[in-house]
């Protein structure tokens, strides 16, 4: 809890410091903001207006040597790394910095961290808005600091303020410390870096003999010469490394061999449970010669469709089932005809099968959609039709039979607009005209994109609707 003093800077501060420290050269005041008056509430400083005017008070109480340490241990005055963390709490917009975020920036250790905070509060330049305390979560909760101007800095370069307590605002300053504030100024404009560490040529001993090194012996005369890395002119990494451009990561094949058996195990239904690593291992020869996962499929299932449900070792039937097709399919062209042919065998097949029409078992849903359909291309055909019985919605028309030029322009545009909308209203073109009088009232693209996605999306619902 803050209490309540009236002054904070004391003329000689009573410390039980055994360093012998010697007094400052620039005045016997010192500064020191005892523990009750580091709060908000207590301190005589004023709320810096911005991180850079905050930044100047900072630099000139670490270049003017009126503050020093109470503690016996610790660093001994504010130092590069004081002014470091000082510049990273400037940055911040709500002055609430972590122990541990001010310690991976500053390159330190938390305790160094927590010392030179202690330091910043005692030189009267952070005043505490609420002290950290436990969470519910059991974590440490930060502390909430504010960038205070102390009262020496405005007496020091004659700065005049108006207002009172924190809230006061500076106004104007002396003539005579003008320059001086205009160095301090160009200063905090300046980031702060950490020096570059700077590493001896040569270890703690001597390269040769002369004056008597710690060695006894040449190392030219050993059977292994030094490496050259180790040598005084022979540093192999430059001190400013080369910024390289992000860029997309190129897989090399393993990583292509996994991109293509997560293909295969999300885009093939009796592959799904498969393993990616095994899958991997199996497609190898397809990935290195730059399959997809499509012609992958189709390779395995060129001679007999394979059905999810009966496959009980999905890895061991595509290993048997692409045994030697990378020979086989060597060529891009190969492929591409192998993969047609297949594509052309599966939608036969389903045609063969299904006829493009309601199989024998289908979901209410499913049949209330056919049925619409239906209704919608009776409506625009045979307008006096509508009393059409269940026996004679399964008829199919032959092709040829329905004069499709007899339609006006409006009614074509609205059974493509339905057709583009929900395909299963193509399938019903299809089977009431025939796929050649479908083609000439829909186009040849709602057709063709309808069909793509039977073989692209094998649901239920669709492969129902075809």
């Amino acid at each position: 809890m803050p209490y309540a003093h009236t002054a904070c800077q004391l003329e000689h501060a009573q410390t039980p410091d055994s360093r012998q420290k010697s007094a400052t050269e620039q005045g016997t005041q010192c500064l020191y903001v005892a523990p009750a008056c580091q709060w908000l509430t207590t301190t005589d400083g004023r709320i810096a207006l911005d991180g850079h005017t905050w930044m100047t008070a900072v630099h000139w109480v670490h270049s003017s040597g009126l503050y020093t340490p109470t503690r016996t241990h610790g660093p001994r005055r504010m130092n590069h790394t004081t002014l470091l963390i000082a510049q990273e709490c400037a940055n911040l917009k709500t002055c609430r910095p972590g122990i541990a975020y001010l310690a991976r920036k500053a390159k330190c250790s938390e305790r160094t961290v927590e010392y030179h905070l202690s330091m910043l509060r005692e030189a009267g330049l952070l005043a505490y808005r609420s002290k950290g305390g436990r969470v519910v979560q059991g974590r440490d909760e930060a502390s909430v600091y504010e960038r205070v101007i102390p009262t020496a800095f405005d007496d020091a370069l004659g700065i005049r303020t108006t207002g009172e307590g924190v809230q006061r605002r500076p106004v104007g300053a002396a003539d005579e410390h003008r320059k001086t504030l205009g160095k301090l100024a160009r200063k905090a404009a300046r980031k702060v870096r950490r020096p570059r560490r700077r590493t001896p040529v040569s270890g703690n001993s001597r390269c040769t003999l002369m004056e008597g090194g710690s060695t006894g012996s040449s190392s030219a005369g050993s059977s292994i010469p030094p490496s050259e890395t180790r040598l005084a002119s022979g540093s192999h990494t430059h001190p400013t490394p080369k910024n390289t451009t992000s860029r997309p990561r190129k897989l090399n094949h393993v990583g292509r061999r996994y991109q293509l058996a997560h293909e295969l195990i999300t885009n093939v239904p009796w592959l799904s449970k498969a393993s990616a690593p095994r899958i991997a291992w199996i497609v190898r020869h397809c990935a290195d010669a730059g399959w997809t996962w499509q012609e992958v499929q189709a390779a395995a299932e060129e001679n007999n469709p394979i059905n999810p449900a009966d496959t009980r070792r999905p890895s061991g039937l595509l290993a048997h089932r692409l045994k030697g097709v990378h020979r086989l399919y060597a060529s891009p062209r190969s492929r591409h005809l192998m993969f047609t042919a297949w594509e052309d065998s599966r939608a036969q097949e389903k045609f063969r099968h299904a006829g493009y029409d309601q199989p024998a078992i289908e979901d209410a849903a499913d049949t209330d959609t056919a049925f619409a359909a239906r209704q919608a291309i009776t409506d625009t055909f045979c307008p006096g039709q509508n009393d059409w019985t269940a026996e004679q919605t399964e008829t199919v028309h032959p092709e040829g039979v329905i004069d499709l030029h007899s339609l006006t322009r409006e009614e074509v545009l609205e059974q493509r607009k339905l057709a583009s909308q929900d395909p299963t209203f193509v399938r019903s073109f299809i089977a009431e005209l025939g796929e050649q009088g479908a083609r000439q009232l829909l186009t040849h693209r709602l057709v063709n994109q309808a069909l793509t996605l039977l073989r692209l999306n094998p649901e239920p619902a669709l492969a129902n609707a075809f």
